[in-house]
């Protein structure tokens, strides 16, 4: 049985974006990211990988993100908090009751 989510735990302000084709002035394009709207969401971080990579220790962080059902969430969109990106990797209804959505995400270092 899944357990319920309290919406008062949807404590996170948000930036949804998406990909856009921007032009960059030379005949060419390069992706930037347009916002879609702003949320309340529950940020819960799942787990970290370091995998060395030439002579490197780069670190990966996951997240598991809630927040209120959506249904414009599309492959390639991301969240923002301030300075800090999460690329929505994958995205569910954890219930099946079209109330809330969770996104499992990675951290992005800019």
């Amino acid at each position: 049985m899944a357990r319920t989510l309290d919406p008062g735990r949807l404590k996170a302000r948000l930036v949804l974006e998406r990909p856009e084709e921007v032009p960059d002035g030379q005949g060419g394009a390069t992706v930037g990211f347009a916002t879609v709207a702003t949320l309340w969401a529950s940020i819960e971080p799942v787990a970290m990988r370091a995998e060395e990579a030439a002579g490197t220790l780069p670190v990966t962080v996951t997240h598991r993100i809630r927040l209120r059902r959506r249904d414009d969430l599309a492959g390639g969109m991301r969240l923002r908090k301030g300075a800090r990106l999460f690329a929505i990797r994958a995205f569910r209804d954890p219930d099946e009751t079209g109330r809330y959505t969770l996104c499992d995400c990675e951290e992005i270092k800019p």
